[in-house]
């Protein structure tokens, strides 16, 4: 059956972004000196800037604080950010949703900064549209904080609602908040426990009652 209300991590799950977020994150650590071992990105996808900062920090010896690692990170992010695209077969799930009248919100561990250029980089401009950043939240994901804001903002009960993940730490996220959580990897990978797992846009589309 077709959720009232759907709402979307955004990076790597409705817009193809973590490649970006993984050469971002390569660029500015090698602008300061550190070279970064090959697994480092899928280390640490999906979790918000702080809890990577004290990974870079106490694991890699990033000298830098807070604000100027993120400024430093943020300014090769920002200016390949409007070449963007979705995710293949995402925003197809989106307008179809968006057809049938369900509630449709972003939910993301990104910055609000990172927010908006993604999606004006992908054209989603819905003005009623909820979205939460890592900003409107005290904690981020995997925490269910950032779900159940965007249950509040909604006005969508609990279980009418799907929530939409490519990892494992938003999916759990979803999960904790007690809703039915659909976890889209990029890559062939097992799901937290009581996640609905697709390996591909068309068994999305079932999971969501959409063919």
């Amino acid at each position: 059956m077709t959720p009232k209300a759907v709402y979307w991590d955004m990076d790597g799950t409705l817009i193809d972004s973590e490649p970006l977020h993984e050469e971002s994150l390569v660029s500015a650590l090698r602008s300061v000196g550190i070279e970064p071992p090959a697994d480092l990105h899928a280390r640490v996808v999906g979790q918000a800037a702080r809890p990577v900062y004290e990974v870079l920090r106490d694991q890699f010896g990033l000298a830098l604080d807070f604000d100027d690692w993120i400024a430093l990170k943020y300014d090769h992010y920002l200016g390949r950010a409007p070449d963007l695209l979705p995710r293949e077969g995402a925003m197809e799930i989106f307008r179809d949703l968006k057809a049938r009248g369900v509630v449709q919100a972003i939910v993301s561990n990104s910055d609000r900064l990172v927010v908006e250029a993604n999606l004006q980089a992908v054209g989603v401009h819905e003005p009623t549209m909820k979205t939460i950043s890592r900003n409107d939240v005290r904690l981020g994901k995997p925490d269910p904080e950032p779900y159940l804001r965007a249950a509040y903002l909604t006005g969508i009960d609990l279980a009418d609602t799907a929530v939409m993940e490519d990892s494992v730490t938003g999916a759990m996220a979803g999960v904790a908040a007690g809703m039915r959580t659909i976890f889209w990897p990029q890559d062939k990978i097992d799901g937290p426990a009581g996640a609905l797992v697709a390996h591909s846009a068309k068994e999305v589309r079932a999971l969501l009652g959409l063919d």
